[in-house]
This record gives structure tokens, C-alpha cells and sequence, in this order.
């Protein structure tokens, strides 16, 4: 944890990926985290796989440096202790669909009223303004419809989702962003509520259409987009004697060495090939080359080739791989640095010379919500009564 963010008030209302992880890296910045829960706890604590303390390794991953309190936010008992978190925060961070959070009355007019500083980050499916507003929105849905899962399409195969939580994420980290400017703008003196609306389909559009706008940039037609580099059939791992690696040249210089290395004189001799725009049309042919080359040779032979020439490149690393990457132990990339985790993949932004404090290991369920109760004013008696009302749950 870095202290970055020391003192800052966070109300976590997310589940699952995407609101979770815009908290957790607030709170590995130094932020006070406290998530609120319903009864029955986050989705996420009950994928597959699950701890020795019964909670999933996807909801350790993305719920460290927070505090967990449980609130039934059906109940008004209920409701009346999450308005005064509300006051308490500086941030509130809900991933709701519109019409679920403005039936608890907590949308972005009525916290500003409860609280006329806070900074209100919605992150929703589809952006407010459009006609898919309000729509239920998940990982494998916006990579569909935000472009990511036609791409293999262009290649001349089945549209195909990345085989990773890949549209939560990105948009997890865009929404992060967008907090972190209105906190800077707090700090620069703006006052006021600040709403921040972070959705999923418009951060993975924007993402995806970053070099895939192309000629549709300068007023193409839309059938003009596409970065025709990404969709050659050839530019993908490369498959050597005895294994898998990756090697992008992408200067001419680059390119010349590697074809020098090869022998392929005949491909530098080309009257294409000193041209940057012609060599540029023709790199699907070059990728072509590389890959008949790249099946000569053993894989640790081009890795030191590789390296002498000065290219770009990188073994296929397999999920597994990772665990045992020298350069991620060289950083320390998996320390679990006080959460009682056997791993943790950490921040990968670092600040060299602040000093840093243990991570929190992620909350239990509710294993917070007596003593965020106390630090809100209630006493041992009204935590009795609000049990009672059901603001924690079903009497038991």
C-alpha cells in the first residue's frame, strides 16, 4: 500500500470486477475503503475457486485494503446508516444499474443533497445519454458489442471473447481515472458535488477503435476502419523447433538486422522494402518470412539471437509461466506483502522512494461493520436497535 492517498474517504457500493477493482486501487493508493455489503455479501465471494477462509480467489484479488460492513439497504434502518456513510465520504463508487440505485434514493441528485462535496462515480453498462442506458451489462456482453469479439473476424474466423474478464478491467481502470481527475480537480480548488459516469461499452469502444478508427479518422466511411497491421495471418506467436516465442521488428533497421541474421537478403533487395508506406502494405508478407524462419530454430537459440539484434521480443508465456518469470521475482510482483496470501499480484504502478505500508488482506464478510458503526456515532445500543431493524440483516 502507498500513502498517495492517505486520508481519503471512500464508500464502496460495486460487486463482482468492475467496481470492485476502481476501489481496490484507491485503497492500495493509501484510501480508506469501506465496502458495503448486503446481507448475502458480494457475488464474488463464492466463485470458484475458493480459500481456506471461503472466499474466492477473484474477490481476494479484487477487494484488498478495504473494510468490510454489511448493510441491508431494503430496510430504512438500513438506509438512514448508509446516508450517514455518505456524509463521511469523499468518494462514493457504485456499479448499480440506474433504476436499482434510484430505487434506494441514492442516485447522484440525492447524494449531492446528502452530501453537496462528495465526488459520485457511477459505473454503469451503457452511458446515460444513449438509448442502452439502464441495460444489464457483463464482461462477455460488452466485449461483444464494444468490438473486442469481431476482431478475430478480420482474420477471416469466428468472432471469439478473450479469454479474460478483459471488458471489466479496462473499464475499471477508465473509471479510476475519471476519479482520480475529480479528486486532483478537488485538490486544485473546484468545489461542489462532482459526478463521474464511467460505462463499460464506451471505455472498451474507445478502446478498441484507438487504432482501429483508421481511415475512418480523416472521413471514411465506416467500412474504412481497421489497422490492417493487427489482421495479417501471420502476426501472431510463432511457433520454433521446440516451442513458442514472439518478435515484432518495426523499424527498418530492425527489420534489415533480422533479415540479415536470416539470410532473406532477396526481401531486403525488394523495391518495396526502403519505402516506409510500401513496406508498411507489404507487412503481411514480411510477417510471412518471419514465421517460415522463426520454425528453424530452437527457442532459447533466438532468444539470445534476438537480444544480440536488438528486436523486440518475448517468450509465450503460459499463465503458469508468470508465477515463475525471473524479472516478475526480480520486482516482487507477487509479494503478498501482509494479506495472508500465498500470492498477489500487486500494483504494477510503483513510486520508488515513498515509503509503504502492508496491504489489508480483503475483508471477511461484515467483519468491519461494529466498528465502522462506532466510528459513525453509534453506541453499543443503537448498534443493538439498528440489529433489531434489520439495518444489518434478518434479526437473528
Amino acid at each position: 500500500m502507498t500513502p498517495l492517498l492517505t486520508g481519503l474517504r471512500v464508500l464502496d457500493l460495486t460487486t463482482v470486477i468492475y467496481g470492485p477493482l476502481i476501489g481496490q486501487v484507491l485503497g492500495d493508493l493509501g484510501a480508506d475503503v469501506i465496502k458495503v455489503e448486503g446481507p448475502e455479501g458480494d457475488l464474488a465471494r463464492n466463485i470458484q475457486p475458493r480459500g481456506p477462509q471461503g472466499d474466492s480467489a477473484i474477490f481476494v484479488c479484487n477487494n484488498r485494503n478495504k473494510r468490510s460492513m454489511v448493510l441491508d439497504l431494503k430496510t430504512q434502518a438500513g438506509r438512514d446508516v448508509f446516508t450517514k456513510l455518505l456524509r463521511w465520504a469523499e468518494v462514493f463508487v457504485h456499479n448499480m444499474r440506474p433504476a436499482a440505485i434510484d430505487r434506494l434514493g441514492f442516485g447522484f441528485a440525492p447524494v449531492a443533497a446528502i452530501n453537496p462535496a462528495i465526488i459520485y462515480c457511477a459505473a454503469v453498462g451503457f452511458g446515460s445519454g444513449g438509448r442502452y442506458a439502464g441495460r444489464p451489462a457483463f464482461d462477455d456482453v460488452i466485449q461483444a458489442a464494444g468490438g473486442i469479439a469481431a476482431l478475430p473476424s478480420y482474420r477471416g474466423q469466428d468472432p471469439a471473447y478473450v479469454p479474460g474478464v478483459m471488458a471489466d478491467k479496462l473499464a475499471a481502470l477508465t473509471a479510476t481515472y475519471g476519479v482520480m481527475a475529480a479528486i486532483a480537480a478537488r485538490g486544485r480548488g473546484m468545489t461542489g458535488p462532482i459526478e463521474v459516469e464511467a460505462a463499460m461499452f464506451e471505455a472498451i469502444a474507445a478502446f478498441v477503435l484507438n487504432e482501429h478508427l483508421a481511415a475512418a479518422t480523416f472521413g471514411g466511411t465506416p467500412e474504412d476502419t481497421g489497422y490492417h497491421r493487427m489482421f495479417a495471418p501471420d502476426r501472431r506467436p510463432y511457433r520454433t523447433l521446440d516451442g513458442w516465442i514472439a518478435a515484432l521488428p518495426y523499424t527498418e533497421q530492425q527489420w534489415r538486422r533480422l533479415l540479415a541474421f536470416t539470410g532473406r537478403q532477396d526481401v531486403i533487395a525488394a523495391a518495396w522494402f526502403a519505402d516506409p508506406g510500401e513496406r508498411s502494405a507489404h507487412v503481411g508478407e514480411l510477417y510471412s518470412v518471419l514465421a517460415e524462419e522463426m520454425a528453424r530454430r530452437g527457442t532459447e537459440e533466438w532468444l539470445v539471437a534476438l537480444q544480440t539484434l536488438d528486436i523486440p521480443h518475448a517468450r509465450v508465456n503460459r499463465l503458469e509461466d508468470l508465477l515463475r518469470d525471473p524479472h516478475l521475482q526480480d520486482v516482487d510482483f507477487f509479494a503478498p506483502n501482509g494479506t495472508g496470501q500465498a500470492r498477489a499480484a500487486r500494483q504494477p504502478v510503483v513510486y520508488p522512494g515513498l515509503p509503504a505500508r502492508p496491504d489489508l488482506p480483503a475483508p471477511v464478510l461484515g467483519a468491519d461493520t461494529a466498528a465502522v458503526a462506532a466510528m459513525l456515532g453509534y453506541g453499543a445500543d443503537d448498534v443493538v436497535a439498528l440489529r433489531a431493524a434489520g439495518a444489518f440483516g434478518a434479526p437473528s
